[in-house]
């Protein structure tokens, strides 16, 4: 690519970014976040969260293929119990799934 095609690349990028930035400044003001939008993007946002945890679970990758299934609902369902016993708190229920997974790798 000549330099000239760079230069060009490069101020196409930073309109590219700052057009949608400066959007996203002069819309966000006048949003309203109880509003139905918002909740339709945390809906959808939960839906998605919910599908890549449950693929996880069930269709695992990598190091995860090395626990059973048993295991590995296991330690959803304690994540799961955990995150309701915290009164909702994601980072314990996160960090009793996640060391229930490691504990279980450890042992073997």
């Amino acid at each position: 690519m000549s330099p000239l095609g760079i230069y060009i690349a490069a101020v196409v990028t930073a309109l590219a970014t700052y057009f949608w930035r400066a959007f996203g400044v002069a819309v966000g003001g006048r949003l309203d976040p109880q509003g139905r939008a918002f909740e339709w993007f945390s809906c959808i946002a939960y839906a998605v969260l919910a599908a890549l945890v449950v693929r996880l679970v069930v269709f695992p990758a990598g190091g995860l293929l090395e626990l059973t299934l048993t295991v590995r609902l296991s330690a959803f369902a304690l994540a799961i119990g955990v995150f309701f016993l915290a009164r909702r708190n994601v980072f314990l229920g996160c960090g009793a799934g996640t060391g229930a997974v490691a504990l279980a790798a450890w042992l073997g």
